[in-house]
């Protein structure tokens, strides 16, 4: 479907940070954004001190840096002078705790003031913050907190009692839990946040802090394996400076308010340090979505800019359609609204035009990752939109979009890549490096572990056709899926390959006493946990059936055995439930080999000197090259290969 282009009205009451795009784009550097912003006095780059120290040490120290709107709809506003005495004194209760520079400080807290008080004051501290988001289960709580190295976790009394406490012995390193508001008393090991807040001297001077010092750790979803966690340095925020005032259009007398969970990276890098660093007054919300409370929030607070999500926007587009009636957000005065963004997911057409026609304004969306730390598209406030279009590359970023191969992946003839340079054809999006907010690498991504990845094509038509017969023949509760003759291959292989099953520890390879077969659970929090299917190349395929079956339900429900969480000797991942078709997993420690399969797909396969559709698979080993080498893991995806088409030695 064609959808009509948005133009835009040249004369908008405030002239936008990027008039003539074009004209932005020549003329911009990073060195330059880099120089619009203060330093430390003696030298260097914090984030913090651009967020927030520089502001209440100039002319705009009485300047609202929150206006917190709680549960209750009661308003309370937090100066950016004291804002800045906030963070000074937790600096300073970090450092009465012995945490110091790279430390990392974790934070398991909904939308409130003391959250904005952590982050700025651990940046302050040169320690490193890691935000969770405030809905995962204890599982990914719990593995996130042991794969970020948590020295410190600030949190409440019900998050830690549900989420933390159980668990609190499987993270070793974790030596401080600091509880905000009420309940210390009651949940041993912990410390009261607001006690040690109320001593804590109000001054704090902050350490040298170089542009490339740790400042920030944003785990991935782990939706395709384990979460890892990107590392973000202090230069980022000159990324995020730029990128807010060029995406978002923020200007200093703005009233801001972001929707976006701080969890999530979304949520750090422009909720909290980007508008601060603009020295805009920023609306956080403790409440839950609510339509009315929503339309409430942005006429009564005065919000000028605002960033969103389309989940969100698909919700207020049920609260009140498109074509009206319009009752709901005309019972508050939204003038103020000049500029709405979204991002999170693509943003449809006709959210665009739902803006446009219900709030007089249309939606911009704009797209990045966790691994870029900032913007990378977007749709400018003085540019058209193209509605279903995320808009053109900012200023300071080179993008293009690359000719695929048969792959699927960008085409590569002689080491060259081709760039697209006709309309309506799908390629892949390639970003050149060179932005101050890129991440640094993936937490303890142990590069000095070699590892070699094999990769193969399994024919499974023996297979297919051998399980649809066994269940048109079985009743309902004794039918297979494909899961389990994957996960039976790949045991009996083990087996047959026991250099790969096993751990690599004190410098040498032990092998597994049996095969235990770790499998991949995705939870519904988020994140992957990877329980061991005990003596898996022993049982008939129907009792591994049952047997997975059993241990899903008990790792989404938080039910696991202590020996089912570490006795894996290899594990397999994926086996086709996100949908992708070739998945290159991240070994787990201390285990040697790591399995992917990716979902069955029908392909063209010549046959007996005949073209035809088959079904396959793509089989991939990540393999610890100090226990084995490629002959080895070749050995292994035979094996796979072979017992797949003979699914009756399964």
């Amino acid at each position: 479907m064609h959808w009509e282009t948005i133009r835009k009205d040249t004369t908008s009451v405030v002239t936008p940070r990027l008039a003539d795009y074009d004209r932005g784009r020549s003329a911009f550097t990073w060195a330059q954004a880099r120089a619009e912003l203060a330093g430390l006095p003696g030298g260097g780059l914090n984030m913090a001190h651009e967020a927030v120290d520089r502001h209440a040490a100039s002319g705009h120290a009485e300047r609202v840096a929150l206006r917190c709107v709680a549960r209750d709809d009661s308003v309370a506003s937090v100066t950016y002078a004291e804002l800045a005495r906030r963070t000074a004194r937790f600096a300073n209760v970090l450092r009465s705790l012995g945490v110091g520079r790279g430390d990392r400080v974790f934070t398991l807290l909904g939308r409130c003031p003391e959250l904005y008080t952590t982050v700025l004051g651990t940046l302050k501290n040169t320690s490193v913050l890691c935000p969770l988001f405030s809905a995962f289960g204890p599982d990914p709580v719990e593995q996130r907190l042991r794969l970020g190295d948590a020295r410190v976790l600030v949190t409440t009394a019900a998050l830690y009692r549900r989420k933390v406490a159980e668990r609190r012995a499987s993270v070793p390193g974790l030596e401080h839990v600091l509880i905000v508001g009420p309940g210390t008393a009651e949940l041993p090991g912990t410390v009261s946040f607001d006690d040690l807040m109320t001593v804590a001297p109000d001054t704090f001077t902050i350490p040298p802090t170089s542009p490339d010092d740790m400042a920030l750790l944003h785990f991935t979803s782990g939706t395709t394996g384990t979460p890892k966690g990107a590392v973000h340095v202090h230069d980022a925020v000159v990324a995020h400076y730029a990128t807010a005032a060029y995406a978002l259009d923020l200007h200093p007398e703005d009233v801001y308010w972001c929707t976006a969970d701080p969890g999530w990276v979304t949520g750090m890098s422009y909720g909290i340090i980007a508008p601060l660093v603009h020295g805009v007054t920023v609306v956080v919300d403790e409440g839950d979505y609510d339509a009315r409370r929503w339309y409430r929030i942005l006429g009564e607070q005065r919000v000028g800019v605002w960033y969103t999500a389309p989940t969100a926007l698909r919700m207020l587009m049920r609260a009140t359609p498109r074509q009206g009636p319009y009752d709901l957000p005309r019972s508050y005065d939204l003038s103020a609204l000049r500029f709405i963004a979204s991002v999170g997911e693509p943003l449809n057409p006709e959210a665009v035009l739902w803006g446009r026609d219900v709030l007089g304004l249309p939606v911009h969306d704009n797209w990045w990752q966790t691994e870029t730390g900032c913007i990378m598209i977007a749709n400018f406030a003085a540019c058209e939109i193209r509605p279903g279009s995320m808009g053109r590359p900012l200023p300071g970023v080179e993008a293009t979009v690359l000719e695929q191969g048969e792959d699927g992946r960008a085409l590569v003839t002689d080491g060259r890549v081709t760039q697209v340079r006709s309309t309506d054809v799908e390629g892949e999006l390639a970003l050149r490096p060179g932005w101050p907010s890129m991440f640094r690498g993936f937490l303890h991504d142990n590069r000095d572990i070699p590892h070699y990845y094999l990769s193969t094509t399994v024919d499974m038509a023996a297979a297919m056709n051998w399980l649809h017969e066994h269940n048109r023949r079985s009743p309902i509760g004794e039918r297979l899926l494909p899961a389990a003759l994957l996960l039976k291959a790949a045991a009996l292989a083990a087996r047959e390959v026991p250099e790969l099953n096993g751990s690599w520890t004190d410098d040498h390879f032990t092998a597994g006493e049996g095969v235990h077969l770790g499998v991949a659970v995705s939870l519904r929090g988020g994140g992957l946990v990877a329980p061991a299917l005990h003596h898996a190349d022993a049982l008939a395929l129907p009792q591994l059936m049952t047997a997975l079956k059993d241990l899903v339900t008990r790792a989404r429900t938080g039910r696991l055995l202590g020996s089912e969480v570490s006795d894996a000797t290899i594990t397999v991942t994926n086996l086709g439930d996100q949908g992708v078709e070739t998945v290159f997993g991240v070994i787990y420690p201390p285990q040697v080999a790591l399995v992917g399969f990716g979902r069955v797909v029908d392909r063209p396969c010549a046959v007996d000197g005949m073209l035809g559709v088959r079904p396959v698979v793509t089989a991939t080993l990540s393999a610890d090259h100090r226990a084995t080498d490629g002959a080895v893991g070749a050995r292994y995806l035979t094996a796979v290969t072979r017992l797949l088409q003979n699914p009756e030695q399964l």
